[in-house]
């Protein structure tokens, strides 16, 4: 994951905008079924977004981005109202599991999300303002859609069926931002605004906080990650773009029905129709006083990696590196569980795993929260299975959930009042 220490302004620049932009703070941006948007609203979250991305905020900058960021404050005031009408309350407990997920997915330490956005001067409420958002979103359309929401014995037993005509395929780890486009009138605004993303995140902005923080879609609060897609699954735009990117790119702006989408292609596999290589492995992992900063170690750094390295060659089995990992406070589970080598990402791991020899660790691998070592435990060849009933149905779960935010969102669009300045 990309660092966001360093690549931010400082206090004098940020200052300086909030300033240029102070004197019109009180001024109303939009209303939304009585409920007013301000101009320091607006101005506020596109100061957070122009800071995440690495984009100086200037004025120019600013004035830039108001447009897009005032149709996301519109659909999140419909996406609010709709929440406390249904009287749904999100709890603390699950904003802190939501930020663990994507913690989890991104291999953070706890904490580390806070810190990170802390560091770069992003206040880390504001995230939790958009995700509490979010969850409660979630839950509007799991209400909404019911019983019809849980998958049937057929639905179960034709997803089974597809997913074994696909064994022989190639699948697509995607992640996605999804940018909507409300009103044709919006059409330029959400393209530049997507433009603008891409061209940070190609830069080096972390896609998962970017998405989780800005992208339109169910999948913002994995960090964007819509997990492993066959072509057939995607729209054929995005389908068509995806077939022809290569491993780690992020796409140019494709249009989809309800706006603009980026993806990120993070690994692709072929599902193989013979045995596969399943890894037993066991991980140490040692975290770093201090997170490293401007993408470079510092003698800290450098001491926590030749430390845990130094004890790493002295394990003599994989029981050593379990016990070594205990010993740096269990941060990550030393044993991840069964891994399916084909599935691996990115493939440069993947390739350093495959010529492993049992009881032989790895080089150093470098984090941006710490430094980690892995040691083969064994091999062993396993016949292609399908998902599990519960991930199956997950998925069957996710795909309803998906289509009805954005015909909800449309609805709630068509019949609120809604008024711009």
């Amino acid at each position: 994951m990309a660092l966001l220490v360093g690549t931010f302004l400082g206090a004098p620049a940020f200052a300086q905008t909030a300033a240029a932009t102070a004197p019109d703070s009180s001024a109303v941006a939009a209303v939304v079924n009585n409920q007013v948007i301000t101009t320091g609203d607006v101005n506020a979250r596109a100061r957070l977004f122009a800071l995440s991305i690495g984009l100086q905020p200037t004025p120019e900058v600013i004035s830039n981005l108001r447009g897009q960021v005032t149709n996301q404050l519109i659909d999140q005031a419909l996406q609010q109202q709709e929440i406390e009408k249904d009287g749904i309350t999100v709890s603390d407990s699950d904003l802190a599991a939501a930020i663990a997920h994507i913690e989890q997915n991104n291999n953070m330490a706890p904490g580390a999300l806070r810190a990170h956005l802390q560091a770069a001067g992003v206040p880390f409420e504001s995230m939790l303002s958009q995700m509490r958002i979010q969850l409660g979103w979630q839950s509007v359309l799991h209400k909404v859609l019911g019983p019809g929401l849980q998958p049937t014995p057929g639905d179960m037993a034709s997803e089974k069926a597809a997913l074994k005509a696909e064994i022989g395929s190639t699948q697509y780890h995607l992640a996605e931002i999804f940018v909507p486009v409300s009103d044709p009138a919006d059409e330029h605004t959400a393209y530049d605004f997507t433009q603008s993303i891409i061209a940070q995140l190609r830069a080096g902005a972390p896609f998962p906080i970017i998405a989780a923080q800005f992208s339109q879609a169910p999948s913002a609060l994995q960090g964007g990650d819509i997990g492993a897609r066959h072509l057939d699954q995607l729209d054929r735009p995005v389908a068509d773009t995806v077939a022809e990117m290569p491993v780690g790119a992020i796409s140019n702006p494709i249009r989809v029905p309800g706006g603009y989408e980026i993806v990120e292609l993070i690994a692709k596999q072929q599902i193989s129709a013979g045995p596969q290589t399943v890894l037993n492995i066991r991980q140490a992992f040692a975290p770093y006083s201090t997170p490293i900063t401007g993408g470079q170690l510092g003698p800290s750094q450098i001491a926590t990696v030749q430390a845990l390295m130094t004890k790493a060659k002295a394990a003599k089995s994989c029981a050593d590196i379990a016990a070594l990992n205990d010993s740096y406070g269990d941060v990550r589970p030393s044993d991840p569980g069964p891994v399916n080598l084909a599935t691996v990402a990115p493939p440069a791991f993947q390739a350093i795993l495959s010529k492993l020899s049992v009881g032989q660790i790895t080089q150093p691998l470098v984090a941006p929260d710490g430094v980690s070592v892995v040691m083969l435990c064994g091999t062993s060849q396993q016949a292609v299975a399908l998902p599990s009933d519960q991930q199956i149905g997950d998925l069957i779960i996710n795909q309803r959930v998906e289509m009805e935010s954005q015909q909800l969102l449309d609805q709630l669009r068509n019949h609120a009042l809604i008024t711009r300045n």
